[in-house]
């Protein structure tokens, strides 16, 4: 969770405080939602995850896991902060790029992704960054996105100093934007998955 708020610091002392000393890095949801995701993502492709890119990752805490559930899979993280990029690049294949330099940071010859996940971001970017960052997310994506944000309709416990509580209709309509379509809770998929999925395996909504 560290998508490049410039009001907020992403150290080391950020994740210490958030992930360790909060509980917010509790091992064993992050394990069930790195599942869910594969599962979902293999579902509907119809074979073993190869890809993954991950959007905002912090520490990279989902890598380790993903090598372990599928050793075969690449796996490409991105995000702001220069701590977490020194700390753990070289070993959880993370590189700098900030949400809405997303277009930059991961060139489009390096997709499509089966796998796309920006977890706990997009309520700490600004406005101006949302709609490039999730054009660069559609544009990259093979497969099935997981994009976890809450909206001011919701109650959630975290860093809420940064946080952006947007009505869930203006992430509906970026999403619809970005040509982005919601299957069911956090996942979307974009115009290379949509044409092959059956009716009801299809977007929700009209």
């Amino acid at each position: 969770m560290s998508p490049g708020d410039p009001g907020a610091t992403y150290d080391r002392a950020y994740f210490d405080h958030w992930y360790r000393d909060q509980g917010f890095g509790s091992r064993a949801v992050l394990r069930r939602k790195v599942a869910y995701a594969v599962a979902a993502a293999e579902y509907l492709l119809a074979r073993p995850l190869r890809s993954v890119l991950d959007v905002g990752c912090g520490e990279g805490p989902w890598q380790p896991v993903l090598a372990d559930l599928r050793p075969r899979a690449t796996y490409v993280g991105v995000d702001p902060s220069s701590y977490a990029v020194e700390r753990f690049g070289a070993r959880r294949h993370l590189r700098l790029g900030a949400f809405g330099e997303l277009g930059r940071a991961v060139p489009a010859e390096e997709g499509p992704f089966d796998l796309i996940v920006c977890v706990d971001v997009l309520g700490y970017v600004e406005d101006a960054d949302v709609a490039p960052g999730l054009a660069a997310i559609a544009a990259r994506l093979g497969g099935v996105a997981l994009i976890e944000v809450f909206t001011a309709e919701d109650q959630f416990e975290g860093d809420v100093e940064h946080y952006r509580a947007r009505p869930s209709a203006r992430y509906e309509r970026w999403f619809a934007d970005a040509r982005l379509a919601r299957l069911g809770p956090n996942l979307f998929v974009g115009r290379a998955l949509r044409p092959v999925l059956s009716t009801l395996e299809g977007p929700l909504g009209p």
